[in-house]
């Protein structure tokens, strides 16, 4: 394969067929000279991680409105950040974004290392995130490889190491094609590839740019690649929660740990589950006495376990002898409640909760 021949053939798609992202700068206007924002750019590629573009757009749309930089944004409380977080997964993710800017604005005067060697120095910033912002932000040749890149470079080479050993291979594949001109421009080329035509099932290699280089099509098997190694057996964790409502409608909440399972956020008490242990279930896990009744089960999927929790419900006065707060109907949207959470709410009845979907929802959806 000609890595210059690819290159060209895969930027002039990119041309005529990129996707419309809040977070772009369309390549006719970076051909005029318009660059992208480093701060947009970096808040979006640590939103993508792990979830859909999908998701991401309102999130990203409220960020910008609330922290337009990324001084503002360091400037802000952490529970802020959290609350504004909720509902998108992840949310060491956005520990790590808050600990970021304030690292910029304090040792950086406010902008970016403009390297993926000096990207990398940031909290939260791993070899993608670094190499996507110095690509896409700063014109560096640095191989960009997420999800999408990895099935499309998989199929062109007919690779059959499995993931994630072929790691290592496909980075180097990336790095001989990336170009020194737009390499930024050749990097959300091959994501918008994958997520658009070489994608998973039923991929449309009839109308993909770059057919003629692809190993995986001569095969006409490419839904063969990537090969992936067997997935360990999911394990299913139990657990109880407990939603207690004053008449005024207002809901009993408490902050969980600052270290582990969804650190941070704000949540109705429940017992002590995690990847590793089930909670109690059952009366005898309720935080304090109250005339309980249950309101149904909800169901949540994390990376690396299933957690079913049991949904309690009391109607109480307002006295409790456990550190919280209650959270009014008003101020219960600005609370850090993460999904599995705001599902909870939902199950126990309590009205206007955001997010809180019925269908089971797996943090770590790949992006496209």
């Amino acid at each position: 394969m000609d890595p210059s021949s690819f290159s060209s053939t895969m930027l002039s798609w990119y041309d005529r067929h990129h996707r419309d992202l809040p977070w772009r700068i369309p390549p006719a206007r970076r051909k005029a000279g318009e660059r992208p924002d480093p701060y947009q750019v970096w808040l979006s590629e640590v939103m993508l991680q792990q979830t859909t573009v999908a998701a991401v757009k309102a999130y990203f749309t409220r960020f910008l409105e609330r922290w337009p930089s990324v001084t503002d944004l360091a400037d802000a409380p952490e529970s802020e950040v959290l609350s504004e977080w909720a509902g998108l997964g992840y949310y060491a993710r956005a520990r790590n974004l808050h600990a970021c800017a304030r690292t910029v604005q304090a040792d950086h005067g406010g902008r970016f290392p403009e390297t993926a060697g000096g990207l990398r120095s940031l909290p939260g910033i791993g070899e993608y995130t670094s190499a996507a912002i110095a690509a896409i932000a700063f014109d560096e040749a640095a191989p960009v490889v997420d999800g999408n890149v990895e099935r499309v470079i998989t199929r062109l080479h007919a690779i059959d190491t499995p993931l994630p050993q072929a790691k290592r291979d496909i980075r180097e594949r990336v790095a001989e094609l990336t170009p020194n001109g737009r390499p930024g421009d050749f990097a959300q080329a091959m994501m918008d590839l994958g997520a658009t035509i070489c994608t998973p099932r039923k991929p449309a290699c009839g109308i993909c740019p770059v057919r003629d280089f692809c190993a995986a099509a001569r095969t006409a098997d490419p839904e063969r690649f990537p090969v992936k190694a067997k997935k360990a057996a999911v394990p299913e964790r139990r657990g109880a929660a407990f939603v207690a409502v004053r008449p005024d409608g207002a809901v009993f909440l408490r902050r969980r740990p600052g270290a582990g399972m969804l650190a941070g956020m704000s949540e109705p008490p429940t017992s002590d589950w995690s990847a590793r242990q089930d909670g109690a279930t059952g009366l005898e896990a309720a935080p304090f006495s109250a005339p309980w009744r249950r309101a149904g089960e909800v169901e949540h999927g994390f990376t690396h376990f299933r957690i079913n929790l049991e949904v309690w419900r009391c109607e109480h006065d307002g006295e409790t002898v456990i550190e919280g707060w209650w959270s009014t109907p008003e101020a219960i949207q600005a609370e850090a409640l993460p999904t599995l959470m705001r599902k909870v709410l939902a199950a126990a009845g309590v009205q206007g909760v955001r997010n809180a979907p019925r269908a089971t929802i797996k943090e770590g959806t790949p992006r496209t």
